[in-house]
């Protein structure tokens, strides 16, 4: 053991030779190359794909030991160790790089040594020195075990925090729409009145959307827990037993409670990640989804005064530094933000699924990140809207009753009874006039008031249908 910098170290070794390890770090030499090689951004690897690797080396050393390839003992220790890592309790000895060799050989490496070290104190695994790639990598390779750990994580992660969030932001929609089905707006196209709607129906568009964005993403998930893993170097499981793949799957079933299915296919699983594409592509979708509702909300909160006014959303926290009472719609804010950063991972999680040649993709750990990332952003941002918005939304009805009696696209409900240029120049008048329609129509129609009233009945209107005499 050797001092520098009032901190000691130690000597490992690799089929390289030898460095100095941190002395109190559970990682070795391979892992200690990579800190040293790839000191770029100083983003380690997601918590959630360290605790894939924890399950998968968990789970690989029970069918291990289970088919005889490994000591009970040695399985026994692995299969603790990686328990431990899998719950974050070692996250700390997880020190590379985002952005490192594109296969995630480095933190592949980084789970075994950590999980053999582990295993190896006080003597757990009997008399049997656990090795990093003898015992823990067995039956493996990085380039099976990153793509796994790709899909193991996204998989759960989605299942345990996206589709939940998603629910949860649909049940507060379809919520409150229930409760605003009788009152009624003005509708708006290129941003100019329009025929109206009633907030059910234009909460129930928003809630539409997010149902159609949960089908896509339990659609992409049926694809995304095929597991490659038994597939080894490039796709032919040199090395692993033929049965490994298959019961590693049906494990990770077991010990998570979501289902993951052995791929067929192991070459694919490998050389391309058009699975992990699939499923960044459905949540680029819902992103653009929550761009629209929180625009939405932001239009329908400009004001108080000058803006539409329609609605007041929660005040959580004061909008100006030098604007006194300034208060600001800062969670729709927030949700365009996160939008715009699934988004701009989904380009490059588009683009790093292209680059791959033959047997392998080298671009995994980048994919892995900002899949993840995007699946976290989207949760939380998702669970802030239900909660901080919609639940304490406020409709100004003086405010909307106000504009939809004075919106003069209310006489396209007389269209087939005077025609469409009469009702034209009724819209016309009534807008420069600054006079509710009603009043105009009554004026220059030629139809009675009592039969005006039910021609022009702003409720009766969001019904559609042919308005006629």
């Amino acid at each position: 053991m050797s001092k520098g910098s009032n901190k000691e170290f130690r000597t490992e070794h690799d089929s390289m030779g030898e460095l100095q390890v941190p002395a109190d770090a559970l990682w070795g030499a391979q892992t200690q190359r990579a800190v040293e090689n790839f000191p770029v951004s100083g983003q380690r690897m997601p918590r959630a794909f360290i605790r894939a690797l924890g399950l998968i080396k968990g789970a690989a050393a029970e069918v291990n030991a289970g088919l005889g390839l490994l000591p009970k003992g040695v399985g026994k220790a692995i299969q603790a160790a990686a328990q431990e890592v899998a719950d974050g309790v070692h996250d700390a000895h997880f020190p590379i790089d985002i952005y490192q060799t594109g296969s995630g050989t480095s933190s592949n490496m980084n789970a075994n040594e950590v999980i053999a070290a582990l295993a190896n104190q006080g003597g757990k695994a009997g008399k049997t020195a656990v090795h990093p790639n003898d015992h823990v990598n067995l039956g493996q390779s990085s380039n099976d075990v990153i793509p796994t750990a790709i899909r193991v994580s996204a998989q759960l992660a989605t299942v345990e925090n996206l589709l939940p969030a998603l629910k949860h932001l649909r049940k507060t929609i379809d919520k409150r729409a229930r409760t605003l089905g009788k009152v009624v707006k003005t509708g708006r196209t290129h941003l100019m009145d329009a025929m109206p709607l009633t907030f059910a129906q234009e909460f129930g568009a928003w809630s539409a959307q997010l149902e159609s964005a949960q089908a896509r993403i339990e659609d992409a998930l049926k694809r995304l827990r095929r597991l490659p893993l038994g597939g080894t170097a490039i796709g032919t499981g040199i090395n692993a037993d033929p049965r490994f793949g298959g019961k590693v799957a049906k494990v990770l079933s077991t010990t998570t409670g979501v289902k993951f299915d052995s791929a067929e296919n192991k070459f694919e699983g490998l050389a391309a990640q058009d699975d992990a594409v699939e499923l960044s592509g459905q949540l680029n979708a819902l992103a653009v989804a929550l761009i629209k509702i929180a625009n939405d909300l932001r239009w329908m909160n400009s004001g108080p005064l000058a803006g539409l006014g329609e609605v007041e959303l929660p005040a959580l926290q004061p909008g100006s530094s030098i604007m006194p009472g300034k208060v600001n719609p800062v969670i729709p804010e927030a949700t365009v933000m996160v939008a715009a950063q699934v988004i701009g991972h989904h380009t490059a999680i588009t683009v790093a699924g292209q680059t791959g040649n033959f047997q392998l993709n080298v671009t995994l750990p980048l994919i892995a990140a900002n899949l993840l990332d995007s699946i976290q952003l989207l949760s939380n941002v998702m669970n802030l809207l239900a909660d901080k918005v919609f639940v304490g939304l406020v409709v100004r009805q003086d405010r909307v009753r106000e504009a939809l009696a004075r919106n003069p696209i209310l006489v396209t409900a007389l269209n087939p009874i005077i025609g469409y240029e009469k009702a034209a120049a009724i819209a016309k008048r009534a807008y420069k006039e600054q006079r509710p329609v009603l009043e105009i129509a009554l004026e220059d129609s030629g139809l009675s008031e009592a039969e005006l009233k039910r021609l022009l009945d702003p409720a009766a209107l969001t019904l559609g249908g042919i308005h006629e005499q």
